[in-house]
């Protein structure tokens, strides 16, 4: 069995879709963001100064920035583990099924994402530092600094593996097999990814030219478990980008405002260096892991048709069989 036929394992009417959709949200947008509500409105002066700063502003009212991190990055945790649970217990389908067409969740796929894109960050952040010393501040301090680097690796990769699951994930297999086919599961999930950053600070700041830096990335992700029939590639290169982006440079335009090793002061433009990654290193990567991989028949795999297997006992013990490559 494909990836995105992993979702008739279980159960798969509309409604079960719904009912899990309607919980990741609840856990993921109310339950999971009490603590920061609190903590917000106990650094505020009064219920008219919280309803001022409001959700997108409360770093204006003084939270400590790794706290405000570790709060933020909470709420997508409880949104995880509804999920997890959803599909566990309402799809009544393995968690693995979710994150893989393999027999078992590949790590070695994980850690060469992670380690890959791990890469490139710290060698282009360096190289950019090295070109133009004169917009980057050196900002390190020990106590909060290494506080920022245990929050981003113990906590970030849950935020990603939360937009990774339910996107490339859940909505990529949920809406393939209700169209019955790869490319509009593409399409739609990686248009999706984008628009949920469109809130960002800095596309407010740049415009609306920033989604094609967002909208490529959730095209590159996107591609990425489609050729490799699961997710791990994507959860590591996510990961990666996150965490490394929390603790090794910061702006104050950006979503991450965190303690971390730079500050960028320079004044924020469109310039080709915002696009060097969608039409230069992603296609450069897809190439690579394509070869690492053994990936072929592009066009299937990407706009190719998605039937419901006729015997599902015959596909496990073939899955089985074929283990993990």
């Amino acid at each position: 069995m494909n990836y995105i036929q992993q979702a008739y394992k279980g159960q798969y009417k509309w409604y079960y879709w719904l009912i899990t959709i309607l919980l990741v949200f609840f856990g993921w947008q109310i339950l999971g963001a009490i603590p920061l509500v609190a903590v917000a409105f106990a650094h505020a002066d009064g219920l008219e100064a919280f309803m001022a700063a409001g959700a997108d502003n409360f770093m204006t009212l003084g939270i400590n920035k790794n706290l405000f991190l570790f709060l933020m990055l909470f709420t997508f945790v409880v949104g995880l583990v509804f999920l997890l649970i959803s599909i566990k217990f309402i799809h009544k389908r393995s968690i693995t099924s979710l994150v893989t067409s393999r027999k078992k969740i590949d790590w070695k796929r994980f850690f060469t994402g992670f380690l890959t894109w791990g890469a490139l960050a710290i060698a282009f952040s360096f190289i950019g530092i090295y070109l133009e010393p004169e917009v980057y501040t050196f900002n390190f301090n020990a106590k909060p600094f290494f506080i920022l680097v245990a929050i981003s690796v113990l906590i970030l990769p849950l935020q990603t593996s939360l937009e990774e699951l339910l996107f490339r994930g859940y909505f990529m297999q949920g809406i393939g097999i209700i169209a019955k086919n790869r490319w509009l599961p593409l399409l739609i999930t990686s248009i999706s990814f984008g628009l949920l950053h469109g809130a960002n600070p800095e596309v407010q700041k740049l415009g609306s030219v920033m989604m094609v830096f967002y909208i490529g990335t959730g095209f590159f992700y996107g591609i990425s478990t489609l050729m490799d029939e699961g997710t791990e590639l994507a959860l590591g290169l996510h990961a990666a980008n996150n965490m490394f982006a929390a603790f090794l440079i910061t702006t104050d335009w950006m979503v991450f405002q965190t303690d971390a090793l730079y500050i960028d002061t320079s004044e924020p433009a469109v310039s080709f260096e915002m696009f060097f990654p969608v039409f230069i290193l992603y296609p450069l990567l897809l190439f690579f892991f394509s070869k690492k991989y053994k990936w072929t028949n592009w066009k299937d795999k990407l706009t190719g048709k998605i039937e419901k297997p006729v015997n599902l006992e015959e596909n496990y013990r073939i899955l089985e069989d074929i283990g993990t490559k």
